[in-house]
């Protein structure tokens, strides 16, 4: 290289580190974020919980042994960090998964964090101690979960069954805080304590939620905000107008559907918006157990009743993505193609033909337009959960059903789904992690607390196993398309679409970064910053 070349070379590393140093400047410490929330989380328990609701506003009161690397845009294997855990490693032919615990670390309440505590909450979770959680929503990711062990204070093991590389994965989202072993469990539903950037102030239901920086964090220099508001504002057009009057910094996120992003963006053109795939869906749950349902004959017609690409185009303009149990490609990594699903009932293009099957079906059972099957339609009283359900009542009416409307307010949908206690119910299902045994364990697994619709299939629990031991991505794939499309002809919790939401945040806010498949595992907010 010549003299002249070298000298070019050397001054555009030196801006390029200029410009790093800038950007690492840059950063303001100070200020409060304020949010907008949709409800009342129905408590501040992410073990507990099985919503988004108490997952954006305490998140980041938390840490995880491990996480997905929030500077990435799609959470998978290969971008997972270290956090509680400094280091991680396999043994036992896959069968144990040990950690290296990060020393200095401590809870908001001065205690120090430690092996025990780490194995306090997983024991918790797999039952092998007291009971410390009213409820358990994931308890179906670790059935392969013998025990996990402490060796000193600052190591811990996993020990399981059989070996599944997904345990990591599982272990990387916000749905794996680990708790405090000397705090009750009524004391985190209520005022949670953690080891994470910002510390609980207060919840108050109807109002919102409020969160102060940690100044212990062992984090060096994070986080850089002072505080933590969400405002809770039901409707959505309230919100809106809220975030467009400079009232708060940041929406909810993916609570904008296509039409109010763009009412949005009109009337505040500055603004940030994204808009993305959430690997939340859309189902109906039938309750299986529940006479006229028990009959698949009925939760046949319900299937074939669907017009997806109604729903889609209704609800979305068109945005939002059709496929089965999978987030499809190319946001998800797993799921099916269309044409693996276009011979499934209810997936067909030809609607009206599949409608023809279902109202012959209803008059083989006694049903038609003098006699309909009267029903409620239950579901939770959000927007995101009420529009698609209202689509849902006048499908049904195209073949024979007449259903009404029963909406729930969050505290009550998720208690009635526990208990099974419900007919039909129009869910919007939230997928933390795009991993398969997440949602075959969580949504279809015998006995599952999340197994809503009672769904239970011993000869494909079977390959659901098989699959899980795979490290042949290819191979593990085409066994999860076969697994999927089984479930969908089963009308095991009929899919009728992924969705988008979009995100919006003021100019002055920095350092939002949302992954396109999911909404759940970004919002520890360590490296959000206000400019202004």
């Amino acid at each position: 290289m010549s003299r002249p070349l070298t000298m070019i070379a050397a001054a555009i590393v030196l801006a390029a580190a200029s410009l790093v140093a800038d950007a690492a400047l840059a950063q303001k410490s100070g200020g409060v974020l304020r949010l907008t929330h949709m409800d009342n989380p129905p408590s501040a328990s992410i073990h507990e919980e099985a919503t988004i609701s108490t997952v954006m506003p305490f998140m980041s009161v938390f840490n995880n042994l491990v996480i997905f690397d929030p500077k990435t845009k799609q959470n998978k294997p290969e971008v997972i960090v270290a956090e509680l855990a400094e280091s991680w490693a396999w043994g036992n032919e896959g069968k144990t998964l040990t950690f290296k615990l990060r020393s200095g670390v401590k809870w908001h309440d001065g205690k120090p964090f430690t092996s025990a505590d780490v194995k306090c909450t997983w024991d918790g979770l797999i039952g092998a101690s007291e009971a410390r959680f009213r409820k358990n929503p994931r308890k179906s990711w670790y059935f392969n979960l013998k025990q996990v062990s402490a060796n000193g204070d600052q190591e811990v093991t996993f020990h399981l069954e059989r070996p599944q590389p997904s345990l990591l994965t599982m272990l990387a989202g916000a749905f794996s805080p680990v708790y405090p072993c000397h705090v009750n469990a009524a004391t985190m539903r209520t005022k949670p304590i953690g080891t994470g950037p910002f510390k609980f102030v207060e919840f108050r239901q109807n109002e919102g939620m409020k969160l102060a920086k940690n100044p212990d964090y062992w984090k060096p220099g994070l986080p850089y905000l002072d505080e933590i508001e969400f405002t809770i504002i039901p409707n959505r057009s309230t919100m809106v107008l809220a975030f467009v009057s400079g009232r708060f910094d940041m929406t909810f996120t993916s609570i904008l559907t296509v039409p109010i992003m763009r009412e949005l963006q009109q009337q505040a053109p500055h603004a940030v918006c994204e808009m993305l795939s959430t690997n939340t869906q859309a189902n109906l749950l039938v309750n299986r157990e529940k006479p006229p349902f028990d009959d698949a004959r009925i939760r046949r017609v319900l299937a074939l009743a669907l017009d997806r690409k109604a729903f889609i185009e209704i609800l979305s303009e068109g945005k939002s993505d059709m496929g089965g149990a999978m987030l499809p490609p190319p946001a998800g990594v797993w799921g099916m193609p269309l044409e693996t699903l276009s011979a499934v009932p209810g997936y067909s293009p030809d609607v009206e033909k599949s409608r023809d099957e279902a109202r012959k079906i209803m008059k083989e059972l006694g049903y038609g337009p003098d006699k309909p099957l009267k029903l409620k339609v239950s579901t939770r009283n959000i927007p995101s959960y009420r529009d698609p359900a209202v689509i849902l009542i006048d499908h049904l009416k195209q073949v024979h059903v007449e259903a009404e409307l029963e909406p729930l307010d969050t505290p009550v949908w998720y208690a009635r789904m526990l208990r099974k206690d419900y007919s039909i119910g129009m869910n919007v299902q939230g997928v933390g992690i795009d991993d398969p045994d997440v949602v075959f364990y969580e949504t279809f697994a015998c006995g599952s607390e999340r197994n809503y619709t009672q769904y239970c299939n011993p000869e494909l629990e079977k390959l659901m196993h098989q699959q899980s031991q795979m490290t042949d991505f290819e191979k593990r794939r085409a066994l999860v398309w076969e697994i999927d499309k089984k479930l969908q002809e089963d009308g095991a919790r009929p899919v009728i679409s992924h969705g988008r939401g979009g995100t919006c945040w003021q100019p002055h806010v920095k350092g939002v970064n949302i992954a396109v498949n999911t909404i759940y595992n970004h919002w520890r907010f360590e490296h959000v910053w206000i400019d202004k």
